[in-house]
């Protein structure tokens, strides 16, 4: 019996774990034996036929990831299977299908003989072999063709080969480390945006003091980027922004993060978000950061081709506000616990985020229990990607689009 047929049928009958294997012999229980390295009848689509202890190997560890199975067999130094003959193969072993294609019972070469293994019969003389039955003319033709039938050696050549490195392998880079050109990098940008922020800082401080001299609600039109003919915005009077009841302290209106870094927008990384619409995680910034934390950012809104730029102030330090700093916050980013709030201005959270508008920005993937506080407020919940940061374009703005209609809300007030 081929070796092929009888791992099939122990397969077939989940008795796998009956081969045993001795010396350089695979054992199937007490009735057959075959070297382990025997060529089998099943040929790879790339065109060379398995050994019986490639097909014994997969037969056994079927259920493994391929990159697991491969490494697993490299381990043992056996011949592999490839993975567009994993699942055709697997139903032939297993007795899904009757028949397959890749199989190709021709004569066994010379060095993988088969050789049956059998019990102890004391009916059966030692020094005589075993009567056979009359061989019949379809047995005397098959022998007569079996010596001219030719040997695939390439084929038992390439079902000896292992790869040395997949993929994956060979992706990887000894000795490489590519971090230092990232902190490089971030180092640069964060440089020259700390530069940018600073010079629009001062000359929106500096424009802030000129017209507030002779208008006194003049900055706020010009902080919320009010529209139109400038003569007729400056001829036209304007009207006083109301938060419920509570203005709007003159001056640049001011955006609150919290100061726990397990919240993703904190004063780090708020920059790039709400003005290049890129998410950088806060451990990034915070390890290309030169120098103490700011305490207040000046941010931006450059996503769009508005002809009024609206500025703001993102700070972190509410406990440090003088009464009429709390006048000017206008939009907080919420951590989503209830200690963010401690020692705040407020009865409670629903007076808050009646006069400030709240974002809780999270991946898009996290469970719900991550906002199931963060749901029962007035807030508005941003999600972005994990890995997808050409989606972070779209959550920016939508940040922007909400604040603004807020501002524009309460102006009517």
């Amino acid at each position: 019996m081929d070796p092929l047929s009888v791992l099939r049928e122990y397969a077939i009958r989940g008795e796998l774990d009956r081969v045993v294997q001795s010396g350089d012999e695979l054992r199937f229980g007490s009735e057959y034996a075959f070297p382990c390295s025997a060529v089998t009848a099943y040929r790879s689509k790339q065109g060379g036929f398995y050994t019986l202890d490639a097909l014994l190997f997969f037969a056994r560890h079927h259920h493994l990831k391929h990159t697991e199975y491969l490494q697993s067999a490299r381990q043992y130094r056996l011949p592999t299977v490839t993975f567009p003959d994993r699942k055709p193969l697997l139903d032939y072993l297993l007795g899904r299908i009757a028949s397959s294609d890749a199989v190709s019972f021709l004569p066994p070469p010379p060095s993988a003989t088969v050789e049956e293994y059998r019990p102890d019969d004391p009916s059966i003389p030692l020094d005589e072999p075993p009567s056979s039955a009359p061989a019949t003319a379809a047995d005397e033709a098959a022998a007569d063709l079996a010596p001219t039938a030719p040997v695939d050696y390439v084929a038992m050549i390439r079902a000896l080969e292992r790869p040395l490195k997949d993929r994956e392998a060979l992706l990887e880079c000894r000795n490489r480390d590519f971090h230092a050109v990232l902190l490089a990098s971030t180092k640069r940008e964060e440089e020259r945006q700390r530069l940018e922020s600073q010079q629009r800082k001062d000359g929106l401080v500096a424009k802030t003091r000129l017209i507030g001299s002779d208008d006194h609600h003049r900055p706020v039109v010009a902080a919320y980027g009010g529209g139109g003919d400038d003569a007729a915005d400056a001829a036209a009077p304007k009207p006083k922004i109301h938060l419920k009841g509570s203005k709007i302290g003159e001056g640049v209106p001011i955006i609150l993060v919290p100061s726990a870094f397990q919240t993703l927008i904190t004063i780090h990384n708020v920059k790039e978000f709400l003005e290049d619409g890129v998410f950088v995680p806060t451990d990034v910034k915070v390890k290309a950061m030169r120098g103490p934390k700011p305490d207040c950012v000046t941010v931006q809104k450059k996503l769009s081709r508005d002809r009024a730029v609206a500025a703001y102030e993102v700070r972190d330090k509410p406990s440090a506000f003088k009464p009429e700093d709390w006048d000017r916050v206008v939009a907080v980013f919420v951590l989503g616990k209830e200690w963010q709030f401690k020692d705040w201005p407020y009865k409670d959270h629903v007076e808050i985020f009646n006069k400030i508008i709240g974002f809780f920005v999270r991946f898009e993937d996290d469970s719900v229990e991550s906002a199931k506080t963060v749901k029962q407020w007035n807030v508005k919940i941003i999600s972005i990607s994990k890995h997808k940061r050409h989606q972070d374009r779209a959550a920016a703005l939508e940040v922007w689009d909400r604040l603004e209609e807020f501002m524009r809300s309460r102006s009517h007030n």
